[in-house]
């Protein structure tokens, strides 16, 4: 019997950015009103009041937008995220900057305390790889909480 090489049961990995839209067309994001409209485009108004979703812009470093990428869903008051996953997208598509985003369906904008230390968190882990964490944007039917607007940042 013959034996097999260990090095023969190693799946191949494959890193993929495959945009579907021009550089030139790719909005810039200067301040959180941008963001905050970027990001109502890409929130089921619907699901708004009663779901918790979390969301990333991804960023070059000239604030294009490379993607928003839909993160994790939650139940009514809350979301479960993990910043392995976030980083590891932002790595994926070559992002320099990212911009969370969750809505809270309760209709209150103040982040908890549980906003404020993931923030922290991802500003850490960012760091680290040399992702900057621009923005966290509260999202609710009708206004937005920027955690950078309001020095939670």
């Amino acid at each position: 019997m013959k034996k097999q090489s260990i090095i023969s049961n190693v799946a191949e990995i494959k890193v993929q950015f495959l945009p579907s839209f021009k550089p030139s067309e790719r909005p810039t994001i200067k301040e959180s009103t941008h963001a905050y409209s970027v990001l109502k485009t890409q929130w089921d108004e619907g699901l708004m009041q009663f779901l918790e979703e979390f969301k990333v812009i991804l960023l070059n470093n000239a604030n294009h937008v490379l993607g928003v990428v839909d993160i994790a869903m939650g139940g009514k008051d809350s979301v479960m995220v993990d910043l392995r996953i976030i980083f590891s997208i932002a790595l994926t598509a070559s992002a320099s900057k990212i911009i969370m985003a969750h809505n809270h369906p309760s209709g209150r904008l103040s982040p908890s305390g549980h906003d404020r230390a993931l923030t922290k968190k991802a500003i850490e882990a960012g760091k680290l790889l040399d992702i900057e964490v621009c923005d966290h944007i509260i999202l609710t039917a009708e206004s937005y909480y920027s955690m950078r607007d309001n020095g939670d940042m």
